[in-house]
């Protein structure tokens, strides 16, 4: 190969390489996906969560329901965080006995992670209670006889829980990555869905599949013209 030929597969290597480094560089500073801080409300479908299909103001559980709620940041329903903790009517409601004209109703009360807390607030420690209450109650009811104070938005979207958080109600928020080792049911899942690593990879591979390509291209031609 001549001097030529060497000097100008650098030349296009540079060029090639300056053109995806920015791009590369603006896939890793992009912000992670948006999402919304708020409580969630579940059901306990025999050993798991399923996220409940009407809110705590409409629903009316039986006696013997367990019945959670979780403070967190998530896109949306499919990928909100699941209550932690104990979760089985048995242990909840030992100690509540049944009673005539009553219902049980073992709530799961998880506050959160510091992750997903409003700005200057500590969540508190995630605990479960036993909500006794007459048998034509709903959820809101049973859950304000065992943790209030409850804090109502005008459009009856359940705000806090004990009082928790002080303020806010469903704000939209950019969501970030939990601390490590909280496990699956613990992560703030808004965050965990953001793939903003696999930009400046794809950019750097093509970028260098380029600089291939045409490095080849000169060599050929500068061939093509020493043959002929």
């Amino acid at each position: 190969m001549t001097a030529a030929v060497i000097r100008r597969v650098r030349v296009l290597s540079v060029l090639v390489l300056a053109a995806f480094l920015p791009a590369a560089g603006i896939g890793a500073g992009q912000a992670q996906a948006v999402g919304y801080r708020y409580w969630s409300f579940w059901d306990r479908d025999g050993e798991s969560w399923t996220y409940a299909t009407e809110g705590p103001s409409t629903a009316r559980p039986s006696d013997g329901d367990v019945q959670g709620f979780r403070f967190s940041v998530s896109e949306d329903s499919q990928d909100a965080s699941k209550p932690r903790g104990t979760a089985d009517f048995g242990t909840v409601c030992d100690r509540t006995p049944a009673r005539e004209g009553s219902k049980r109703v073992a709530l799961v009360l998880d506050f959160g992670t510091r992750a997903d807390a409003p700005a200057g607030e500590t969540p508190p420690a995630p605990r479960t209670a036993c909500a006794r209450v007459p048998a034509d109650a709903t959820t809101a009811e049973a859950l304000a006889s065992v943790a209030g104070p409850l804090r109502y938005d005008t459009n009856a979207l359940l705000c806090a829980i004990s009082g928790y958080p002080h303020k806010g109600c469903g704000e939209q928020v950019t969501a970030g990555k939990s601390p490590a080792g909280e496990g699956e049911e613990g992560k703030s899942s808004a965050g965990e869905k953001s793939e903003s690593g696999a930009g400046p990879s794809v950019g750097l591979l093509a970028g260098g599949a380029a600089v291939l390509v045409l490095g080849a291209a000169a060599v050929w031609q500068a061939r093509r013209r020493r043959d002929a």
